[in-house]
């Protein structure tokens, strides 16, 4: 073999592919539900719009980016997340000066370079959520409380719901000092890249992922205790918002996010049952971002979703997802003539909407049936030289292994409608 699958990355095989279209297809149902249109941005952008838009300071933009140059020599860069490239959109678009709120949703690859583990990969696939033009804190209810309904409608019950605020630009530059005055005594411990954010964004060393840095900045001033009077009332009536919407919840001071875009709302659905890794779904608002683009003051909300942890979490929770049947019909035949109507056969039953597949590999009826039953056919159509000079088919129900006689005319409306029984 030439070469193997890149490392922390994965083959989807045609035994898990099934999956991957459930899940997107009810995330696009509930997406309706919620007033939500599908959104799909290029899988690269401009480097500067994640620089600018993520923040230069996160470990995302340091150390996690897939970044080139191209022919043109200029930077590109793969996406991180989904956000950035959706406000991208909503500005160059000008989506803006329609009627607001916007309200978006997207299935996409992101790729991040970092030690593949388990839930963890360097491509992996997020869905998500944005509402463009909302300040009130109904709208961040709302993108949770579809988060919250997806999720339950899967059947997970391992996943609770984290919440907390990180505040404005205002209120966010008092906490920098106390932040700051807290973690001076310790700046010589701290990793080089902590050390680096020290003066110019102090609250990317309470993401940090090293466990020297972690230990440090243990009992270090909370957000929550310098909100100004417009953030605390607005996580308040978030607060309120989510009682009334009977989603339970709990504080979590030690949100922060790893994105630099964040303000007020930073949310988290966490689970136990994947190990480490137990961030299923994270967001929050970002009131400024679109502006910090070029583009006008309009605020933001939004969410992203692991697919893959998705799927873990439902795997640890012994939720399956229901297997299709690769066929409805097979046809059996046997001679060339036979073989000719089979393939108008399984065509008009096609056109009907059948599920159906013939033999191309000339195995004798012995071995058809048994590919038949090996891929789920419900009823296999026996066409050999006598089917064909009688008029009458033999049709197989492979359910209960009984077979008898379906005229000419009446084949194909009849197992129309066995399949649809």
């Amino acid at each position: 073999m030439l070469t193997n699958i890149p490392k922390g990355t994965k083959d989807l095989m045609q035994d898990e592919s099934y999956k991957w279209q459930f899940l997107e297809n009810k995330f696009a149902e509930f997406c309706a539900l919620y007033g939500f249109k599908e959104i799909r941005t290029p899988i690269f952008e401009h480097t500067e719009l994640f620089q600018r838009g993520i923040g230069d300071t996160t470990d995302v933009v340091q150390k996690e980016m897939y970044t080139f140059e191209d022919h043109g020599h200029r930077s590109i860069t793969l996406k991180p997340e989904g956000t950035a490239g959706a406000v991208r959109a909503f500005l160059e678009h000008k989506i803006y000066a329609e009627t607001q709120p916007t309200k978006l949703f997207y299935k996409t690859p992101c790729f991040r370079y970092e030690k593949p583990q388990s839930g963890r990969l360097r491509q992996f696939h997020q869905f998500g959520v944005e509402v463009f033009g909302a300040s009130n804190m109904i709208a961040d209810a709302e993108v949770i409380s579809l988060a919250y309904k997806f999720i339950k409608y899967l059947g997970i019950e391992d996943l609770e719901l984290h919440i907390n605020s990180i505040g404005c630009p205002e209120c966010r530059a008092k906490y920098r000092l106390a932040l700051q005055e807290f973690l001076r005594p310790k700046f010589d411990e701290l990793c080089p890249t902590c050390q680096s954010r020290f003066d110019r964004n102090p609250m990317r060393i309470l993401d940090c992922k090293s466990e020297i840095c972690q230990d440090l900045v243990k009992g270090a001033p909370v957000m929550i205790d310098y909100l100004c009077d417009d953030c605390k009332e607005a996580f308040e009536d978030l607060q309120a918002d989510l009682k009334a919407l009977d989603i339970d919840f709990t504080i979590d001071t030690g949100i922060v996010r790893g994105l630099d875009y964040y303000t007020k709302t930073a949310f988290e659905f966490v689970t136990n049952s994947i190990g480490a890794q137990g961030t299923v779904c994270g967001g929050g608002r970002y009131d400024n971002l679109v502006e910090e683009l070029g583009g006008p003051s309009v605020p933001g909300v939004g969410w992203g979703m692991g697919i893959e942890r998705l799927l873990m979490v439902m795997e640890a929770n012994g939720i399956e997802i229901p297997k299709p049947s690769t066929s409805d019909v097979f046809v059996a035949t046997m001679g060339e003539n036979a073989k000719h109507y089979g393939l108008k056969l399984v065509s008009q039953l096609r056109d009907n909407g059948i599920k159906a597949d013939l033999d191309t590999l000339q195995r004798n009826f012995k071995g058809q049936f048994k590919y038949s039953d090996r891929i789920g056919a419900k009823y296999t159509v026996v066409i050999g030289d006598n089917e064909l000079e009688t008029k009458l088919f033999q049709v197989k129900d492979m359910d209960n292994s009984t077979q008898y006689e379906v005229k000419e005319e009446e084949l194909i409306q009849h197992l129309v409608e066995k399949v649809n029984a």
